[in-house]
């Protein structure tokens, strides 16, 4: 095994080693303090949706087990925390009325890191958007960003004195694409016009987000979360390396564009342009303000190869099968070297700024042994290993200055229900008893090393 101690000489003394979770997937209290339902507590109640239709009532009970929780992550020994705020406890509605019970915890949040010594990354957007608002479309209306940056706002004015850094969103490719195209997340649509009305939306929602952070906090650094691809070629063919670069401009430069050029990709727009909605004049300017920072989270690469079929719908391009022969629990593949040289490919297409994996982790499902311990070698090596592609890339001089591991604890996997588990943490669902898992230990002391040298530690 890695010794963490002399795995931590290969990353900078002052660099950032956090845990991250998301609201839907860990709160629970869905009925409490004003909070009202989301999208995702909707999405759990339709049949098929969600595996056993399971729902994030009660998940990992963070909202009754705060103290206890942020005591866990300090005896881990990471130095932030990496968490998002439900929209529907803050505006239950979308729009109107503000709730303050539901501000109050995340006061208690924030404030329970700062006496603990941990750094308070908040993300504004992890898919909970409140039910109400697809009354009016959702996030295929444009009237849901304007309704978000009051939201931001709102955030802001409460919490900003204490945050370390806000990210807008949290992979709006998971928002946009598998909510609205694929179906497979709340809401469910199949549409493509439905999901490029999205798209742009939610674009326009996170510069409008990042102009009432500034206004408001303009000392907290701010970001967005990107789930960028790395859209390997399954071949060599001149088709197959087509196919690839029309899949970076569908699942990233969907995002990355409009965000760091100002404009949308060029096959994209030729393709898909007609079916998108109005782009209004300053939309593009708004979307493409200054970042002082961006996260990729990254699990495993996206391999394409050109799909044949006439009349295929942009970016026409299939699944090409795996390189490697490891897979996590999930049906994943295993392939570190997707990440580096993906961080490497977007720095030399874009003009990018500070970059944190703000998530990075494996789905293993392994319980307890008979000595009460969680032998999760499979995810320990999986960590190691992609730790160790961020010490590369800080080498080569790419401005890596974080990561957060996925996750705290098992939690509620979306449409996976609990089945799956990606925690540091075992979360026994039936009693709520947290154990630290041996990725955990590792993880925790590797963490711990930090910051270090003429950084402190």
């Amino acid at each position: 095994m890695i010794d963490p101690k002399e795995f931590a000489d290969r990353f900078p003394g002052d660099f950032t080693f956090g845990v991250a979770t998301a609201s839907f997937q860990i709160e629970g209290a869905a009925r409490e303090d004003g909070r009202k339902p989301s999208i995702w507590d909707a999405f759990c109640n339709m049949p098929g949706r969600v595996f056993e239709g399971h729902n994030g009532d009660v998940a990992c009970d963070h909202y009754h087990r705060l103290d206890d929780d942020l005591d866990l992550i300090k005896a881990m020994g990471v130095s932030a925390y990496r968490f998002s705020i439900a929209w529907p406890r803050i505006i239950p509605d979308g729009t109107g009325r503000i709730n303050e019970p539901g501000l109050d915890f995340y006061d208690r949040l924030v404030d329970g890191l700062k006496a603990r010594g941990i750094k308070a990354f908040a993300t504004l957007y992890h898919w909970d958007l409140p039910l109400t608002l697809m009354g009016d479309g959702g996030w295929a209306a444009r009237s849901t960003a304007h309704a978000f940056q009051r939201y931001t706002r709102t955030v802001m004015e409460r919490l900003g004195d204490r945050l370390d850094a806000v990210a807008t969103f949290n992979e709006p490719w998971c928002s946009v694409w598998l909510s609205h195209l694929y179906g497979v997340h709340a809401p469910g649509e199949r549409s493509m016009d439905a999901a490029l009305a999205a798209m742009h939306y939610t674009n326009l929602a996170h510069g409008l987000s990042v102009e009432a952070i500034r206004d408001v906090a303009p000392q907290v650094p701010v970001g967005i979360v990107l789930n960028a691809h790395e859209t390997l070629a399954g071949s060599d063919s001149a088709a197959d390396q087509a196919a690839a670069e029309r899949a970076h401009q569908f699942h990233n430069g969907a995002f990355f564009d409009p965000i760091f050029k100002g404009a949308y990709p060029a096959e994209f727009l030729s393709a898909l342009g007609d079916r998108m909605p109005k782009v209004e004049d300053g939309d593009l300017k708004v979307i493409s303000q200054k970042l002082d920072w961006w996260g990729l989270n990254y699990y495993t690469p996206m391999r394409v190869a050109d799909d044949p079929a006439e009349g295929a719908e942009f970016p026409a391009a299939v699944d090409a099968p795996p390189v490697a022969d490891v897979k996590t629990d999930i049906g994943w593949e295993v392939y570190a070297l997707a990440l580096k040289s993906l961080v490497e490919r977007l720095y030399a297409r874009y003009e990018l700024p500070d970059c944190y994996i703000t998530e990075n982790g494996a789905c293993y499902n392994m319980g307890p042994g008979a000595d009460g311990e969680i032998d999760d070698q499979p995810r320990l090596d999986y960590y190691a290993e992609h730790l160790g592609m961020v010490a590369d890339l800080i080498s080569e001089g790419i401005p890596m200055r974080g990561y957060f591991a996925w996750s705290l604890m098992d939690n509620f996997e979306w449409a996976e229900g609990y089945r799956m588990r990606f925690g540091l943490v075992y979360v026994d669902y039936e009693t709520q008893e947290r154990t630290m898992k041996k990725s955990g230990k590792w993880y925790g002391a590797l963490a711990s090393e930090f910051p270090r040298g003429n950084h402190g530690g």
